[in-house]
Order: structure tokens, then sequence, then C-alpha cells
């Protein structure tokens, strides 16, 4: 299986131009603001600033085919600008999970913890 996970310090994200081609590839439909801070923001087509309709990079799950596609396509291109992001691969039948540190993550095998 292969996951995509950010290799750096920073934290998940992507680059405009690989959400906008992710959301094509999904089949998605959107519209693009720019909010206070100059950045971009994703809607579905008709959902301009309806909350429920927002397009975030960190709702995608990190083993969606057309996210690792992305990721392996654009290389570089696909990194916001605090991410390095990557794709490994895991054997099939793990169950899995991201765990982080300052926004740089790793894949860890899912166990039972007490606290």
């Amino acid at each position: 299986m292969k996951i995509v996970i950010n290799s750096d310090f920073g934290g998940f994200g992507l680059s405009d131009e690989a959400l906008e081609l992710y959301l094509t590839y999904k089949g998605v439909e959107f519209e693009k603001t720019i909010n206070e801070y100059g950045r971009t923001d994703y809607w579905e087509k008709g959902h301009v600033k309806d909350g429920d309709y927002y397009l975030w990079a960190n709702n995608i799950e990190r083993n969606d085919p057309n996210l690792v596609r992305v990721v392996e396509e654009l290389k570089e291109r696909t990194n916001s600008p605090y991410s390095t992001l990557k794709v490994i691969e895991i054997p099939d039948d793990i169950e899995w999970e991201i765990d982080e540190y300052d926004g740089m993550e790793h894949v860890a095998e899912k166990h039972r913890t007490w606290r």
C-alpha cells in the first residue's frame, strides 16, 4: 500500500497546483477564493463560503490513490511552503496510522496504548 507523508518539519499540506489536480482526478468541480491572508481557499462549486463544502487537503485520506498519483507526478511541486511530501510503501495487510512530531510524519503500525 502506498501512503503520502510529510517528511520534514512543518506539517502536511498541498500546493495549489497539487490540490487542483487532485480535485480534478476525483471529479470534484470547485471554485477558488482568496482569503484575508492572501491564500487560496477551495470550495465545492456553487457553495463558496459554506463551511460544509470547504475543500481542505488535510481531509484527504493519505492512502487515496489519487493523492498518491498527484505526489508521484508532480514531485516537489506537490509541496506547500511547510511540507515536503513523499510516498512510502507498507505491506497491504498492516493496520496503520500516521504519527508526527512538529509536522514531521511517519507511519506506525497500530497497536494498543493505555495512559
